[in-house]
């Protein structure tokens, strides 16, 4: 694996590889990497030549400054790990790097993304996701870029702004990792004691609720049900549980068996906000 920290760098190896049609596909990481990131990997291995994975805390994206302070940066943890899933190429830009002085300013109309769900509980956080993406797109220019559907609604806001720019990037979509109990994998999960990590769990069994209720009951009515599980667990804070169309991210009021849906979830927990989906 070759490590690059600067543009120039980065761009020159590339110009290489493009020059050879390889295609490219960026994997966009903020590091803390676990096996949900190694899964978007082996995920776009089969569909790729050239994997390039970049490390970034975007400070951009935070809207709590202390929770960017929080973030945890085991670098040589995460080196070791994309190394042993074969990654071809890491970046590791500075924030200088990513954001020069003279930096224009960034504002995408993303429409009712940006005011919902996650929009509404981290104002400015996609703005941020948007920025910092559009730069690393610019900056490797891949075929194909990989995300999770864990961050069910970044995705879509990263489809957006492809539309809005026009750009020629594939998305590939990988499905969520979960631990042997259910527990969505997240970065963030390092943060939770033993026992928050088997609390946690509540979330997963309340979307796995709504799921195998196969739509048999109204949206509000297994909403309701669904928030009544977590309630049972008062150390969990809920913080919005909405079953949505795919494509608007709308709650839904009623069934269409024209259209797919999506169970969003966050909640607070020791502290460490968790955020999850199910697909119905």
């Amino acid at each position: 694996m070759k490590i690059f920290r600067t543009k120039n760098e980065l761009k020159e190896a590339l110009a290489g590889l493009k020059a050879q049609n390889k295609t490219i596909t960026l994997v966009p990481t903020m590091g803390a990497l676990h096996q949900g990131h190694i899964s978007l990997i082996d995920y776009a291995k089969p569909q790729t030549d050239i994997i390039v994975c970049s490390i970034f805390v975007n400070p951009t994206q935070f809207n709590d400054p202390k929770d960017l302070e929080k973030y945890p940066r085991p670098i040589e943890q995460d080196i070791a790990l994309l190394e042993a899933a074969d990654c071809d190429i890491l970046i590791l830009p500075t924030v200088e790097e990513m954001y020069p002085a003279n930096d224009p300013a960034w504002r995408i109309d993303l429409g009712d993304l940006d005011r919902i769900w996650e929009g509404e509980h981290r104002p400015g956080h996609f703005q941020g996701v948007t920025q910092v993406v559009y730069k690393l797109f610019s900056l490797v220019e891949p075929d194909q870029a990989c995300f999770g559907q864990k961050d069910f609604q970044q995705v879509m806001v990263i489809q957006k702004m492809i539309e809005i720019k026009e750009l020629p990037v594939k998305l590939l979509i990988c499905p969520i990792v979960r631990n042997e109990n259910g527990l969505a994998l997240s970065s963030r999960n390092a943060r939770l004691t033993d026992e928050g990590r088997d609390t946690a769990l509540i979330l997963y069994k309340a979307l796995n609720h709504i799921k195998t209720a196969n739509k048999s009951r109204s949206p509000q009515v297994l909403i309701n049900e669904a928030k009544e599980i977590i309630a049972a667990v008062p150390e969990v804070e809920l913080e919005y549980l909405a079953i949505c169309e795919t494509s608007t991210l709308h709650s839904a009021s009623q069934f269409d068996p024209e259209k797919e849906y999506v169970v969003l979830v966050a909640a607070w927990l020791e502290g460490v906000r968790l955020i999850d989906n199910i697909l119905l």
